[in-house]
């Protein structure tokens, strides 16, 4: 199939590359000239590079599919607005972004008024994806995602060598291969939001543990309480049979094999809003998330009084989706 993708960053570019190397011609736009130069050259034949929205829409052939991959806010929203007074009847525009799942709603809405196809897909893998492929969560109308499987089917990591669960054998089988219709517009983009909650947690919950295996090691202890900890050896040792094994603790683990104090890091952590939207959501729902919420605090106190846990934080969010500390204001 022929897809356009809007922002070639970590992921765009990346999404791009996987799909041409299963077959699929990409037609690429980013504000930056260098980045369309990088496309083009990753795959002759298969990647051309636009200029501009208008010149991307010109180059595809209808029914257009149109994938943007850009920071949520003012950027996409002006994006998927100019691509809406571009596209025709029976195209299609994916957001693959961390948008929240409201606008979805409401873009899918005022799309569908001229004919326009609106898929949000929750996507999930970050710098590993090319390789790994991605879990994607995608919500939308379902002729349209069937019609695109193709590209959902080219971009997923597939069932690999994970054991597999029992009492699923009559469950939607595109689930085993790592995507899903979640449900209308909005649906992949709202169980997107819930996992990057979860994924705040389960890194807090990491953060705080080696933490306190760091500090044993106290002066403030009595001598022959304190232990000298290998905490990249932990790491390492629970990958291999533990209960908490996970891909959160192979990067945990990579990143303390480079660096066992991370003396790189500040310990300063950015929430990038799907925390705070999954708190907002548990609010209107009257459900409590209490871990979700404090992990989502905890990164924000980070920001004026760092630990080696927070540090621990900001390593592992440069291992799995490359993000780099701010600099101070």
């Amino acid at each position: 199939m022929q897809i356009g993708i809007i922002g070639l960053g970590r992921m765009g570019a990346n999404i791009g590359r996987r799909l041409m190397s299963r077959g699929h011609a990409v037609v690429g736009f980013d504000a930056s000239p260098e980045a369309v130069k990088a496309l083009e050259g990753a795959l002759e034949g298969k990647a051309e590079g636009a200029a501009s929205l208008a010149d991307l829409v010109a180059r595809l052939e209808a029914p257009r599919t149109v994938w943007v991959m850009l920071p949520a806010g003012r950027i996409t929203e002006d994006a998927i607005a100019e691509l809406g007074r571009l596209l025709a009847a029976g195209d299609c525009i994916i957001d693959g972004g961390n948008t929240m799942f409201k606008d979805d709603i409401r873009r899918a809405r005022t799309l569908r008024e001229k004919g326009i196809h609106y898929l949000d897909v929750g996507t999930s893998g970050g710098v590993w994806g090319l390789e790994r492929g991605y879990c994607m969560m995608i919500g939308g109308d379902t002729g349209t995602v069937e019609r695109l499987d193709p590209i959902f089917r080219a971009l997923c990591p597939g069932a690999g060598d994970i054991a597999r669960t029992p009492n699923r054998e009559a469950a939607d089988p595109r689930v085993t291969e790592g995507y899903m219709h979640a449900g209308p517009a909005g649906a992949g983009h709202f169980v997107k939001m819930v996992h990057n909650g979860i994924e705040y947690g389960l890194m807090q919950a990491f953060a705080e543990g080696f933490d306190i295996m760091r500090g044993r090691n106290s002066d403030k202890l009595p001598p022959e309480e304190r232990f000298d900890i290998n905490a990249a050896d932990v790491a390492e040792v629970w990958r291999r049979g533990s209960v908490v094994a996970s891909w959160l603790l192979d990067l945990t683990a990579i990143a303390l094999a480079k660096s066992e104090t991370l003396e790189e890091f500040s310990g300063k952590v950015d929430d990038s809003g799907e925390g705070r939207w999954t708190v907002e959501a548990a609010v209107d729902e009257a459900v409590a998330a209490p871990v979700i919420t404090a992990a989502l605090f905890a990164r924000f106190r980070s920001r004026s009084d760092n630990t080696f846990g927070e540090k621990l934080l900001s390593a592992m969010r440069k291992e799995f989706g490359g993000h780099v500390e701010s600099k101070p204001k």
